[in-house]
């Protein structure tokens, strides 16, 4: 079975996308960079080039961080 990809039916996120909803989302509870990073056991930095969509990530980096903000993993891919 041959199934498209129709970006306007099914946007696809990308890491900047993703990043941007870790951020807007830290910045709504009023977390900083130190503070997200710190609860998630992830260095600043990283999370730094996270949200700015420059580092890949792993399964258990978006558990840890959708964990800390208490959001379900999926409102990051929206």
């Amino acid at each position: 079975v041959f199934v498209a990809y129709i970006p306007h039916i099914f946007p696809m996120a990308t890491l900047k996308s993703i990043g941007r909803k870790i951020a807007q989302e830290r910045v709504r509870q009023k977390l900083t960079q130190e503070d997200l990073a710190g609860m998630a056991e992830i260095d600043r930095s990283f999370l730094s080039y996270l949200e700015n969509g420059r580092r890949n990530f792993s399964v258990a980096i978006v558990l840890k961080i959708s964990d800390v903000l208490r959001i379900h993993p999926a409102r990051l891919f929206e």
